[in-house]
């Protein structure tokens, strides 16, 4: 998505380089704080249910960031697409954040 966000709002909405670049980069830019919110909502949820708990935190982005996607999508304005990209990028950034709080968990063997 990092990279093919500035091409799509380029062609779907007739922006400049330099203005669909900037709005893409909105997507990246919600790493300032999402991956943190991840990781602290997977711990939230580790006090309460265990590892079970960072499970549904992991799965409640994934889901969320999957159906995101489609509305982007399916999205016909600017404003509106611009909107919805926020949302996914802040659950895409949280599920990678929840996926810190598993890792440490994996069996290697």
């Amino acid at each position: 998505m990092n990279n093919a966000a500035a091409l799509y709002f380029k062609d779907e909405f007739g922006q400049s380089t330099e203005s669909a670049a900037a709005i893409a980069s909105i997507f990246g830019w919600m790493n300032l704080f999402a991956r943190g919110l991840g990781g602290f909502t997977s711990d939230k949820a580790n006090a309460k249910m265990g590892m079970r708990g960072r499970l549904w935190v992991q799965t409640i982005f994934l889901a969320l960031e999957g159906a995101l996607v489609l509305v982007f999508a399916q999205t016909g304005s600017l404003v509106g697409a611009i909107v919805v990209m926020i949302f996914f990028s802040l659950n895409v950034q949280a599920a990678e954040g929840a996926t810190y709080g598993i890792v440490p968990y994996v069996d290697p063997a």
